[in-house]
């Protein structure tokens, strides 16, 4: 059909500029399209034409946000980060929440650097594999990370506190840079933590978050 209306405009110009020349059959819409003699579609009709734009794969520029293209990394000044858990859960699990109390929107990039102190080296090695875009949050926004602590046969220590940093665009980046402390929610306490600990890539959607976390077998 997009051939056709090609055609036909075609045809309908040349018409226009040798009016004088031409027969009234030179441009007989008809002709240019034998094989949909319907009136060709108007021009505008980019809504019913689908995106190749949708179809591209993530990369910095895009993300689930909406302003995801160019935002800067999220980092302690931009958030407010909590921890909870899930009930009926055996404390294997737990969750990461990271709200943007800023006005502008950031990205966390990748998945965060967790440790726990001296009692068990960090950062913790990621989980399962990136989502589909990276995790744009605007003002007041939130963006989660879930950490599996341990399975049922592995030795755990205590811990009380979780120590928290941020990547950049550039995955491994601030690997090096201070982590901060984020005391437990009271309700919490302490977590059983083993030396094989994960954590979550960070994902605006938390039923993502949670798929992975509780999948059976899934580290």
């Amino acid at each position: 059909m997009r051939t056709a209306r090609t055609s036909w405009r075609t045809c309908a110009l040349g018409a226009a500029a040798l009016a004088a020349l031409l027969s009234s059959t030179a441009c007989n819409p008809g002709i240019a399209d034998t094989k949909n003699p319907t009136t060709p579609t108007p021009a505008a009709t980019p809504t019913t034409t689908p995106s190749t734009a949708g179809t591209a794969q993530p990369s910095a520029t895009t993300g689930a946000g909406p302003s995801a293209g160019g935002t800067v990394a999220c980092n302690d000044n931009d958030l407010s980060i909590t921890t909870s858990v899930w009930r009926q859960d055996s404390g294997q699990h737990l969750l990461i929440t990271a709200t943007n109390f800023t006005d502008k929107p950031c990205t966390l990039y990748h998945y965060p650097y967790i440790g726990f102190g001296a009692v068990i080296d960090g950062p913790l090695d990621p989980m399962g594999s990136a989502p589909q875009a990276i995790a744009t949050i605007g003002p007041k926004e939130k963006a989660y990370a879930g950490l599996f602590l341990f399975r049922g046969s592995e030795r755990t220590v205590a811990v009380e506190a979780v120590s928290i940093g941020y990547q950049d665009r550039a995955l491994h980046s601030n690997k090096e840079s201070a982590m901060l402390d984020v005391a437990l929610s009271k309700e919490i306490g302490s977590l059983s933590v083993a030396a094989d600990a994960r954590v979550t890539y960070w994902n605006r959607d938390l039923g993502a978050v949670e798929d992975l976390l509780f999948r059976s077998g899934t580290r």
